[in-house]
């Protein structure tokens, strides 16, 4: 037995591919060259890579691809795939980018029965490891990863409450959130065609001049919108005297109408638990972080480098602190900072745990499902969660725009796969994951069985290894059948022929 090569995971994502029908699509678009590379089958390639071990095209070319089954799978003969095919591949894929978008749009209804009456919306940044000059959409900003110190881009993305992809765009690393959603709204009806659509966003997004424009829409836009908690503060005395409705065991709601709107002032017991446990750490780790540099023996500079650490670790915690800092004429005659716990704001801060503002102009709307729209949100973390760590988003390595949007084409191909696993899972095995399912299918292998012949060839038989129980349960529960053992070849002085063929 020689070559060992991963084989079952490889076939899991070929059978998603044939699900969403892909090769329907891009088989017109990606012909094959004169020279005869199959740009289809480096696609499938790449997108498979994605989506069972990602990394870099480098790390395909040298090590991955060797090692696994894909060659077997779509019918290519030798170990290799050169690395210029990758790249190549890559640029040929932007133009059809919003061709997928209407395909994936039918594909989703035909599977899974979406509808694209709510939309979720938010954006996300993907950063770059190295240093690459800032330039094109390269660009330093607001970094959801943490990482303000790297040039980055950012993706916004369109999705269905059921966490399927409609579409998405790559801008700028210094975009701001509220600038985007105008023209995305434009692009969405031009695709689309106008509908009364509601789109589901987080605070921040919006800005009240492109609220106002969907309210007085032709064809009226609806949305459901997170409001910061500045303006529960002002809308506070208005809320007291109103009741409150319960929409869940441990969620209540109060309604105020206002100005053609409705805000939605919503508490949930869970979540102010969690808040408050959040907020209670935090401050305590402040707290003992104080003490500590307020017994240590240093320069102002010093402290006021290590002050800046302890207040961006403390987050919003910070500012239930009152911190009094020398000036520099003080600290020389020996004074030192003092701390105080600012105990209105405490309080305040306790009040509005587990409480969430929301704002629609879905006035008609039952709260219980205005509500239940918004938590919907946790969906589009969820895809940023699983582009980033299961499929490896984050860093990027290109240095070309169209290279740099065209890796972020693939993983949103890969997505697509592992969502449309996702979805198989919740409708026939509920509670596994689809990372849990493609780790699982990646533990069934291939290998070639050499068997010698009298006549000095060598019968070469390629054998995928049998399930196992667990294997036979979960191809079962997902109504998946594994294909027939590929055909035997013949090697004869160097040159591998079918089983059956002679040598001329």
């Amino acid at each position: 037995m020689k070559r060992p090569r991963q084989w079952g995971a490889c076939w899991l994502a070929c059978e998603l591919w044939q699900q969403l029908r892909l090769d329907e699509f891009w088989g017109p678009r990606l012909l094959p060259s004169r020279e005869g590379t199959n740009w289809l089958d480096v696609l499938k390639t790449l997108v498979s890579y994605r989506l069972i071990d990602p990394g870099s095209e480098w790390r395909l070319h040298r090590e991955w691809y060797q090692r696994s089954a894909m060659g077997d799978l779509l019918g290519r003969t030798g170990d290799t795939i050169e690395l210029h095919s990758l790249y190549r591949c890559l640029d040929k894929l932007l133009d059809h980018k919003q061709g997928l978008f209407s395909f994936l749009t039918d594909r989703w209804r035909d599977l899974f029965q979406a509808g694209y009456e709510v939309l979720l919306y938010d954006l996300t940044s993907t950063y770059f490891e190295c240093e690459p000059p800032a330039q094109g959409k390269r660009r330093y900003g607001y970094s959801r990863d943490k990482r303000s110190d790297c040039v980055q881009v950012v993706i916004a993305l369109v999705i269905t409450p059921e966490g399927l992809p409609v579409a998405y765009e790559v801008m700028p690393g210094n975009t701001s959130d509220k600038t985007t959603l105008k023209g995305f709204l434009e692009k969405i009806e031009q695709q689309y065609g106008r509908a009364n659509r509601t789109w589901v966003m987080d605070r921040g997004v919006p800005t009240e001049e492109v609220l106002g424009e969907m309210r007085k829409a032709a064809t009226p836009v609806s949305y459901l919108v997170g409001t910061p908690r500045g303006r529960l503060t002002s809308l506070e005395k208005e809320f007291l005297t109103l009741p409150w409705a319960r929409v869940k065991d441990s969620v209540e709601v109060k309604l105020l109408p206002r100005d053609g709107e409705v805000y939605i002032l919503a508490r949930s017991q869970g979540r102010r638990q969690k808040e408050h446990a959040m907020r209670r750490r935090r401050l305590k780790q402040l707290w003992k972080r104080l003490h500590e540099l307020q017994r240590q023996k240093q320069t102002r500079d010093e402290f006021l480098l290590k002050l800046g650490a302890a207040k961006a670790e403390a987050g919003n915690a910070y500012r239930l602190v009152d911190v009094q800092v020398p000036t520099a004429e003080e600290a020389k005659g020996g004074a030192i900072f003092t701390f105080s716990l600012r105990k209105e704001k405490l309080r305040a801060a306790r009040r509005t745990e587990g409480h969430y503002l929301l704002r629609s102009n879905l006035t008609g709307e039952d709260p219980a499902v205005l509500w239940q729209r918004y938590i919907q949100l946790t969906e589009i973390e969820a895809v940023f969660r699983n582009l980033k760590s299961d499929l490896a988003l984050r860093p990027v390595h290109h240095q070309k725009d169209s290279r740099i949007e065209a890796h972020i084409f693939v993983a949103f191909l890969a997505y697509c796969l592992y969502v449309t696993l996702q979805q198989r899972l919740r409708a026939l095995a509920p509670g596994l994951t689809s990372r849990a399912v493609i780790e699982k299918m990646a533990a069934i292998q291939m290998v070639d069985v050499h068997l010698p012949t009298t006549d000095g060839r060598l019968l070469i038989l390629p054998r995928y290894t049998q399930p196992e129980t667990d294997h036979q349960l979960l191809l079962k529960r997902l109504r998946l059948v594994l294909p027939d053992q590929p055909p035997p070849r013949i090697s004869m002085e160097n040159e591998i022929l079918p089983a059956g063929a002679s040598a001329m």
